[in-house]
């Protein structure tokens, strides 16, 4: 743990980034909690993918996004540089949509490419803001966006946005972080797990 925070010290102080670290020997429920409480006081927070645990003890991503309130930026295996330069924005009207998108207007407004992705067919969204009414919010914050609504493959929210971002050669997908109730705990929703055990390019998720 120390030797990865050493090297990443050295990778920000070669690129002029200030870097603070810390290497805590905790037990996983306080680590959880600790990372959790420093999430807070930070703009945000990126994780590698990791297995979404449905237990008590929940895996870091799902306490993050939870409990620390600020977005969370999920990488998969593989992904060695950053890059956001075409976005697509899950959008469904709903409220953890909305969050996200604000949260990630720094990211937008440097995009190149921003498309509003609305999955039709899964559920209703007669009562949901259309993406055609969020779009002049995006304008008046300076992002240039595209309104799509795409149908559901077999059903499959999930992997209509895989799928989409895969054929758009997408850099992201911004998308709130929905929350089921299950045995008395909150667990993260099926569409979100999905993108999560299997996510074509980073995930911006706000809760």
């Amino acid at each position: 743990m120390r030797a990865a925070a050493d090297s990443s010290q050295r990778a920000a102080a070669a690129s002029g980034v200030t870097c603070t670290t810390q290497a805590p020997q905790l037990a996983y429920p306080a680590l959880i909690r600790s990372f959790s409480s420093l999430a807070r006081a930070h703009d945000l927070t990126v994780l590698d993918a990791e297995p979404i645990a449905l237990a008590v003890d929940r895996g870091l991503i799902e306490a993050v996004l939870m409990d620390s309130g600020r977005p969370l930026v999920v990488v998969p295996q593989g992904r060695e540089a950053f890059a956001a330069e075409r976005i697509v924005v899950a959008w469904d009207g709903s409220a953890k949509a909305a969050r996200a998108l604000n949260d990630a207007l720094p990211i937008l407004r440097a995009a190149t490419q921003v498309e509003l992705v609305s999955v039709t067919g899964e559920k209703d969204l007669e009562h949901t803001v259309p993406g055609a009414e969020i779009a002049p919010h995006l304008t008046r914050h300076g992002v240039t966006v595209d309104v799509l609504a795409l149908p559901a493959m077999d059903g499959d929210v999930a992997e209509t946005l895989r799928n989409h971002a895969h054929l758009t050669r997408a850099d992201m997908i911004v998308m709130g972080a929905y929350v089921h109730s299950r045995l008395r705990e909150m667990v993260l929703g099926g569409t979100t797990q999905s993108l999560l055990r299997n996510a074509p390019v980073p995930l911006f998720l706000s809760y």
